[in-house]
């Protein structure tokens, strides 16, 4: 008599050997839509699934961020057997919120990360803290891509190196140095991050946002939620100056619980910023300083209340505006005295109704900015209207 327990590994066993059937690029692409615990959990199946599941294309992209139970042993052991040449987006969650907390991100570890994978040019930290590294320069010097999601970064962390002992201490070592090296130019930029990505980070000051003049890479930033920065530290990154971000093209700015009104800090002007996103309570300062923008060519505002008289009187000096998006936006209208009189204004506002929709909530708005810039051209996601009855 067979007993009832052995029935499913049967099953198992023959649902493996039909797999087995299927030649191994099919393999790997089954394998692809596995996160990593389970993939590596996979690779204890037999040898050859072993192999399969170190193929470097199943680690081009690799998100930890939802595996609770990463520790540095975790990490550790994942780049030692599977990351590789292969590995292009990491994603990874820290322990600055779990009880057991320590150290996550080791200079060492970053060292043999960097060397392991020469391709890595994206990399995503969240609840990460990063004050036991004393500069982002110990990174991968391959990284493009920067995000930081709830970290915690130290004083200096974005100089281009970390702090070293002064030669004034040891006179005799940097006489033999400077025999052998070249002096390095204050302008170089050893950083190759162009994209800079910060949402709520505590400990980010205007100090930190000005030692990012030296990153001679730097195009686009967005800053969420950051509520150390002001609008005069902003302001002191505006071009020309000592600490510009000379190089910024694209900068975000969103903040949804406090009003810092760091916005204001683009009064002064910016020269060459071609693409601004404005959100939250960053979006009514920002529009007062649209006028100083002459380089604009895209914008979007997300997460607020706008009049269709704020974004006329905001955008009417924007002539090189191509792209004008409205995320999420509520947009308010003032209630017409003859919708209740009857006449000709209660039929315009009928038809007004009738021609809104989805992809376009205010009609008239985009009539008038037709008219304005009939060169830009304006997109509605998610927006809404609401009737001021007043």
């Amino acid at each position: 008599m067979q007993h009832p327990v052995e029935q499913p590994f049967v099953y198992e066993m023959a649902d493996m050997k039909a797999l087995d059937c299927f030649p191994e690029n099919i393999l790997i692409e089954i394998l692809s839509y596995l996160n990593v615990r389970e993939l590596v959990r996979n690779g204890r199946v037999c040898k050859r699934w072993k192999r399969l599941v170190k193929d470097q294309r199943l680690w081009r992209v690799v998100d930890l961020s939802t595996w609770k139970g990463v520790t540095s042993r975790v990490l550790w052991v994942l780049l030692r057997q599977y990351l590789g040449r292969g590995l292009r987006y990491l994603r990874l969650r820290g322990l600055l919120l779990s009880a057991r907390g320590g150290a996550f991100l080791s200079e060492p570890w970053l060292q043999t990360l960097a060397s392991k994978c020469p391709r890595l040019f994206r990399l995503s930290l969240l609840h990460t803290d990063l004050r036991g590294l004393p500069s982002c320069s110990l990174l991968p010097p391959t990284l493009q891509i920067l995000e930081l999601h709830g970290c915690e970064v130290p004083p200096g962390f974005f100089t281009q190196n970390p702090p070293v002992t002064s030669e004034l201490d040891h006179p005799v070592v940097a006489a033999s140095n400077g025999q052998n090296k070249p002096p390095v130019s204050s302008s170089f930029s050893g950083i190759t991050i162009e994209t800079l990505i910060l949402d709520n980070v505590p400990s980010f000051t205007n100090q930190h946002l000005q030692s990012l003049n030296l990153w001679g890479r730097l195009s686009r930033l967005e800053l969420r939620d950051m509520i150390r920065v002001t609008a005069s530290g902003l302001r002191s990154c505006a071009p020309p100056g000592v600490q510009a971000l000379s190089h910024l093209k694209h900068l975000e700015m969103d903040t949804g619980s406090r009003k810092q009104m760091a916005a204001l800090g683009l009064g002064e002007g910016w020269v060459g910023l071609e693409s601004l996103g404005l959100g939250g309570r960053e979006v009514s300062p920002g529009l007062l300083c649209l006028s100083r923008l002459p380089d604009l060519r895209w914008l979007r505002l997300r997460s607020c209340r706008l009049t269709e008289m704020m974004v006329l009187r905001s955008c009417r000096m924007l002539k090189e505006l191509r792209r004008l998006e409205f995320w999420q936006v509520e947009f308010v209208i003032e209630s017409r005295q003859g919708e209740t009189e009857g006449g000709g204004e209660r039929e315009e506002s009928e038809r007004e109704r009738e021609e809104s929709s989805e992809n376009d909530p205010v009609p008239n708005l985009r009539r008038s900015l037709a008219t304005l810039l009939p060169k830009c051209s304006v997109l509605f996601t998610q927006c809404t209207v609401t009737e001021n009855m007043d």
